[in-house]
């Protein structure tokens, strides 16, 4: 993601090449909840009025700046995941083998979005933290990153199941699909929660 400029990213993402698609889209989700994150949190620890806090938001500014980049980079792994698949999917009939390469294929192709929606629940963890101690004036934007967390999960999660579901339901299969319904059960709700809570605070609904 390093040469890609944003306006480059979404003509990509309209046009007709299969990468990047709806992970790397997950992935962008994430990284601007995690960017969000961190801004709110810089933008507090220079005021004189929290000094108090600094050791706790340049906690949350490390670990929101390191899931951004993971979650940059996880745009690029997607799509070299998709590549073995489409192959696969390619192989002539009769091939030998076609069915155990299409498997772990397959099963390939889940780790990028898996690994998206671990980086989006801890994304999550930390705007929970921020919206706790991060000056007012800036809670839109926590309450912002919150609504682009929950995107992100819901994105990466299909990724995860659009290709679960053409696996034969084994134990690696089972555990990738219990893994992201456990993490999805647990973390979407509070994004939600979190998103309706600023916009509470602000509005007053």
């Amino acid at each position: 993601m390093d040469d890609w400029k944003l306006s480059e990213f979404a003509a990509s993402l309209a046009s007709e090449a299969p990468t990047p698609g709806g992970g790397g889209a997950a992935a962008l989700c994430g990284a601007l909840a995690a960017s969000l994150c961190a801004m709110a949190s810089r933008l507090t620890a220079r005021r004189k009025t929290y000094a108090d806090r600094t050791e706790a938001l340049s906690a949350i500014i490390a670990h929101a700046d390191a899931l951004r980049l993971k979650l940059l980079e996880l745009i690029d792994e997607d799509a070299e995941g998709f590549k073995p698949l489409a192959a696969a999917y390619s192989l002539p009939k009769g091939e030998p083998n076609a069915a155990a390469l299409l498997r772990d294929a397959t099963l390939n192709a889940c780790k990028a979005p898996l690994a998206m929606l671990r980086s989006v629940c801890e994304t999550m963890a930390l705007l929970e933290q921020a919206a706790d101690i991060c000056s007012p004036l800036l809670l839109s934007d926590v309450g912002c990153g919150a609504a682009l967390a929950a995107a992100a999960m819901d994105c990466a999660v299909l990724n995860i199941y659009v290709n679960t579901r053409t696996l034969p339901q084994d134990a690696e299969s089972e555990a990738l699909e219990k893994e992201a319904g456990r993490l999805l059960d647990e973390y979407r709700p509070r994004a939600e929660a979190l998103s309706a809570c600023v916009l509470r605070r602000l509005h007053g609904i």
